[in-house]
């Protein structure tokens, strides 16, 4: 079967990547890959940035979280704005964008599972048990079984 070069192929990419810890972190490039994944997040996110910044603040019991802030933790041009892990928590609750955790760790490795990608990789994990056990089974079984009579 020939497929349509216009047709995407979903199955090209793994779903789950299989990743390697960097060695050292590029903090300038991995400064810009944060910042344009929240300015995804919020540009994909039902909501408007005062109305984030505002979600932000009832999450953290705070008064307020302007803005004017929450673009300067989304601006590549703002490099000495880093969010905090607190307020990036936050920013994750107020967008829905849970899949940030995940850009995040990338960078150590690390791929991160979310709702029942968690239980999908566990009955994986199952079943890969049952196989090694269902092969220990067909090896000891092909073995003869020798049993010794006791006496009474």
């Amino acid at each position: 079967m020939k497929l349509d070069p216009f047709q995407m192929d979903f199955f090209a990419e793994p779903v789950f990547p299989v990743r390697l810890p960097a060695a050292q972190i590029d903090v300038e490039r991995y400064r810009a890959k944060i910042k344009r994944a929240m300015a995804r997040a919020i540009r994909e996110c039902q909501y408007d940035r005062p109305t984030i910044a505002a979600r932000m603040a009832q999450y953290l019991g705070l008064p307020s979280i302007s803005k004017a802030a929450l673009d300067a933790y989304t601006a590549e041009s703002k490099s000495g704005h880093d969010v905090t892990l607190i307020r990036f928590s936050a920013f994750v609750h107020a967008t829905g964008a849970v899949w940030l955790w995940d850009e995040v760790a990338s960078i150590h490795g690390v791929t991160v599972l979310i709702g029942d990608e968690a239980r999908l990789a566990e009955l994986a994990r199952l079943r890969q048990q049952r196989k090694e056990i269902e092969a220990e089974i067909r090896r000891q079984s092909a073995r003869p079984v020798n049993l010794i009579r006791r006496g009474r």
